[in-house]
């Protein structure tokens, strides 16, 4: 009798405690949320990464030959052309090297005339028995000797004239100039690590950026007559956004970023990108047709991967999924979701997995426990014990 009396006992006080704890959790206020409609449509895959503007062609000016600096004929960060002067080497030195040259040659070219006449009348001599057949070849050797000397003064006369020549510094490609870093009346040695200026093709300009190898089956997929596009998001007052098509892709993956390095050359009309900027680029990979689209937000991470809250005749129920595709902004998924699902965009934190939740309108964006007149019951992560 007094088992059966402690066993009645203790079924009535579970019963009370049962009973207490619905009537505690019914009075516990829903868990207030914002949800987004699911939908089913195509999604562009675009990379965001940033780029590295890089001049088309970077030329440092040195001087080949050695003298006094004369002359700059440019402002420092000047445009210049192909071909423009750009400085004056004292040319004396070479004109008076060149003349020297020059008259070398006339002189060996009178002897060869005289060696050639004398060869003749040997020949004509040894023809009358009146010469050795020895001073004919004597003469005839001597002739050779000076046409090889000939030869030689030519080569001198031309390499005076190159040295002349250079004493004219012309720029070889269009573009702006930097920082003079000789003045002129110094003297400069001629090696070619002494640099006078720096010259940047800024027209047109290239854009370096690189991409996850992941990325490289897309990029193939590519062809000439469908390039890749990459866009700059420059402000609109700078010119932007700019586009322009991927024209280089590396024949190597970095082994330390795992990525693969493209570029892209942009007309750059109105000189908004200068080398060494860094900008922000978009790349539109490809489209994933009719793909199960939810925002970004939606998207929880938990032990076993991602997944949504779905609001499920007003209770939240966890589905996993699985991310295809995340711009920061919209993600494709797959998963047990269809098109006009509600899925829990924020007070996900507030959530628990079949608790009945408050929806509230689409106005009220930023979810706090003093905006939604919270108690005391709910914590940071949801309802306390």
């Amino acid at each position: 009798m007094v088992a059966l009396g402690l066993l009645l006992a203790l079924a009535g006080y579970r019963y009370v405690a049962n009973k207490t704890a619905t009537s505690a959790a019914a009075r516990l206020p829903k868990a207030p949320v914002r949800v987004a409609t699911v939908e089913r449509r195509n999604m562009a895959v675009v990379e965001h990464t940033l780029g590295t503007v890089i001049a088309d062609s970077t030329v440092q000016i040195s001087a080949r030959v050695e003298g006094m600096l004369q002359t700059a004929y440019f402002h420092e960060g000047q445009f210049v052309k192909k071909g423009d002067l750009l400085f004056q080497i004292d040319p004396r030195p070479y004109q008076a090297a060149l003349a020297q040259a020059q008259a070398t040659l006339q002189h060996d070219q009178a002897l060869l005339r005289n060696a050639e006449r004398d060869k003749l009348r040997y020949e004509k001599l040894f023809g009358q028995n009146s010469a050795s057949s020895q001073q004919v070849d004597t003469a005839a050797a001597n002739a050779d000797a000076l046409a090889a000397t000939i030869a030689l003064d030519k080569a001198a006369v031309n390499v005076a004239q190159l040295n002349l020549g250079y004493t004219q510094i012309r720029s070889p490609i269009d573009g702006k100039t930097g920082a003079l870093l000789v003045q002129p009346g110094n003297m400069i040695s001629g090696t070619p690590s002494a640099a006078l200026v720096t010259i940047n093709e800024l027209q047109p300009i290239k854009l370096s950026f690189d991409l996850p190898q992941s990325d490289y089956w897309r990029i193939r997929s590519r062809g000439q007559s469908d390039p890749l596009l990459a866009t700059i998001d420059l402000p609109r007052a700078r010119g932007g956004p700019l586009s322009a098509p991927v024209n280089f892709t590396s024949n190597a993956v970095d082994n330390q970023s795992g990525t693969i390095e493209l570029r892209a050359t942009f007309a750059n009309t109105s000189l908004s990108l200068l080398p060494g900027q860094t900008v922000n680029v978009r790349v539109k990979m490809s489209d994933i047709p009719d793909a199960t689209v939810v925002p970004h937000d939606a998207i929880n991470y938990g032990p076993n991967g991602p997944f949504v809250y779905v609001v499920v005749n007003g209770r939240a129920v966890m589905r996993p999924v699985t991310v295809r595709f995340d711009d920061a902004k919209d993600a494709a998924i797959s998963g047990d979701l269809k098109p006009g699902d509600a899925v829990i965009l924020e007070g996900q934190l507030r959530v628990e997995a079949g608790e009945r939740v408050n929806v509230l309108p689409a106005a009220d964006v930023h979810l706090s426990p003093s905006d939604m007149n919270l108690g005391p019951e709910y914590g940071p992560l949801g309802p306390s014990g």
